[in-house]
């Protein structure tokens, strides 16, 4: 450990809790007989958004991404976190301040999860009762139990638990940058869709920069307020929001490689939140059955949703459950609960594949907040299709 690490637990020059990045005619050349693995790369990453770098193999995108913690030193060019060139900070130094996630996920396998998830904070000299209290907090926003997990070796965890222990070691020290490389590559594809999802949620609650590598456009398209398109020998080939890069693809390659279901992808851009959704009465287990059945009258779906006292839903009643003086305590039929912030394309998937006619949409803490069905999708999908030609394209 370093004297100005220890001397200050937080880093020698404390960075924002998300740094501005900004690639300058970033070059790699590994063989000058050859054409170069990253070339003149330029590009902007305003603090607290996440930058998606996708193309074919052979663009580069991994090499650009470990450029900026100087795993790969730069043959020329520069590359500027939080108006600082990374060449005017020691390797190590830097690194304790840039998360680092990776598909193989790199564990400690001789650690307990509290142990890896306090790796860079123990590097930097935190007191341990503030490392104990930032264990806790990342288990918790991880949705893991502290007192389940904390002692678990990373043999013990399935997968997922796996990757989001990785997340929160990479986010640990409260970094201003964090590298993903194909954080959710190696995993099957119902977990992967929820820890994308997981990802996404805490990405709203922390805020940090994000540089995340993929090959899969899709999940570009889902995970990144910016996509960076490189071709290869590490050539930018475009470099804009992902609506832009479905609506306007700079060229026949762009074309090419985000595929001709353009439109069918821009559900992953649109969020559940952004459709209009039906009412369902919410009633409650000894609530007068009279007062159900009249508002089931006025609804915009043929059925009531039993919630609890906080509102989050339980089973759905049809007409015949309330022919009595009380709703009844239940279970009803199962519902399928839906997160208003999930994509519209994730929402209709599990829709068709359920084979329901409704999604019950709830808020971050369960609450319900509407009813979803694909007649809606269909409706919102129609309508985002007229202001998009409407649109002028920038």
């Amino acid at each position: 450990m370093t004297a100005s690490a220890t001397a200050h637990p937080e880093g020698p020059s404390a960075f924002p809790q998300a740094a501005a990045l900004s690639f300058r005619e970033a070059t790699k050349v590994y063989d000058p007989a050859a054409e170069p693995a990253v070339d003149r790369l330029s590009l902007e990453v305003p603090a607290g958004e996440i930058c998606v770098l996708v193309g074919p193999s052979g663009s580069g995108k991994t090499t650009a991404m470990r450029l900026v913690n100087r795993m790969i030193e730069l043959t020329s060019g520069d590359i500027l976190l939080d108006g600082v060139s990374v060449r005017e900070r020691e390797p190590a130094e830097l690194r304790r301040h840039i998360g680092y996630a990776i598909q193989q996920i790199g564990l400690f396998p001789h650690r307990t999860v509290a142990e890896n998830i306090a790796t860079v904070p123990r590097l930097l000299g935190w007191p341990e009762d503030r490392i104990r209290a930032r264990v806790e907090e990342l288990l918790a926003i991880i949705d893991l139990d502290p007192e389940e997990m904390r002692h678990r070796y990373p043999a013990q965890l399935s997968g997922g638990q796996r990757q989001r222990v990785g997340v929160a070691r990479a986010i640990a020290a409260d970094p201003p940058l964090l590298l993903m490389d194909e954080p959710f590559g190696a995993i099957d594809p119902i977990t992967r869709e929820r820890l994308q999802n997981e990802f996404l949620r805490l990405q709203r609650e922390i805020r940090k920069t994000v540089v995340f590598v993929t090959h899969d456009i899709d999940e570009a398209i889902k995970m990144g307020d910016r996509i960076a398109v490189l071709r290869a020998g590490g050539v930018l080939a475009q470099y804009a929001p992902p609506e832009q890069l479905l609506l306007a693809p700079a060229d026949d390659f762009v074309a090419d490689f985000v595929g001709a279901d353009r439109g069918l992808k821009r559900l992953a851009l649109e969020r559940v939140r952004d459709v209009r959704l039906w009412h369902a009465p919410a009633v409650r287990a000894g609530a007068p059955a009279a007062a159900a059945r009249d508002e089931l009258e006025r609804a915009e779906v043929g059925y009531a949703l039993l919630v609890d006292d906080a509102g989050r839903p339980r089973g759905w009643l049809a007409p015949a459950d309330l022919g009595g003086d009380a709703v009844p305590a239940g279970p009803g039929s199962p519902v399928l609960l839906i997160d208003r912030a999930d994509t519209v394309r994730d929402a209709l998937s599990r829709l068709l594949q359920e084979e329901v006619a409704y999604g019950v949409v709830v808020d971050d803490d369960g609450v319900l907040d509407g009813v979803l069905s694909i007649e809606l999708i269909e409706d919102f999908l129609r309508a985002e299709g007229r202001r998009a030609a409407e649109a002028p394209v920038r």
